[in-house]
Formats: C-alpha cells, sequence, structure tokens
C-alpha cells in the first residue's frame, strides 16, 4: 500500500464535553471570593478557552492548548484553597479524560 501522505489526525476533543467542563468551571469559579493570582489565571484561561469555543473557527489544537492551560493552573495550584474550593482533582480527571491521557 502507498502512503497518502496525511498525518493520523491527533486524538479530537468532543467540543460539547469541553463546553460543558468550561460552564461548571465558570460557575464554580464565581464561587470563590479570592484575589490571588492563581484564581485570576484560572478565570483567565476559561475566558480564554470559551472564546475559542465562542469563534466560529474551532481548532482541536487551540482547544487542546487550552485545557492543558487550565490543566498547569490546577497543577501548580493544587495544594491551595483554589484546587480545593474547586474540586481541583475532579476537574484534572476530567481534563485528562477528554484530552485522552
Amino acid at each position: 500500500m502507498m502512503a497518502t501522505g496525511k498525518a493520523k489526525p491527533r486524538h479530537e476533543v468532543d467540543l460539547e464535553q469541553v463546553g460543558k467542563l468550561v460552564e461548571e468551571l465558570e460557575r464554580d469559579l464565581e464561587t470563590i471570593r479570592s484575589d490571588s493570582t492563581a484564581v485570576q489565571r484560572l478565570k483567565d484561561e476559561v475566558q480564554t478557552l470559551k472564546n475559542v469555543l465562542g469563534s466560529p473557527v474551532r481548532r482541536h489544537h487551540w482547544i487542546r492548548d487550552g485545557l492543558q492551560s487550565i490543566r498547569d493552573v490546577f497543577e501548580t495550584a493544587r495544594d491551595t484553597a483554589v484546587a480545593d474550593g474547586l474540586k481541583g482533582s475532579q476537574y484534572l480527571a476530567e481534563i485528562g479524560r477528554i484530552l485522552g491521557m
């Protein structure tokens, strides 16, 4: 068989699941009363991902990058009240599942 020259597509994310995750994160972030940089960074990353999802041009790699950025914030804030108040381990698991990790 001859190769077609096309690369095997990476795991495409389920946009509906990502949208639900973003909605849940937004709701939880509204309940957090903190001025910490970790909370603000998480809010910024969630808003960025929401904007990408709302864009007419949705590139899966942009969405994957956005999810990874949110995951990174949770990883660095794992021992803080941010992670505890936002069910950090649940979000980490869900993001990992969506990303196929």
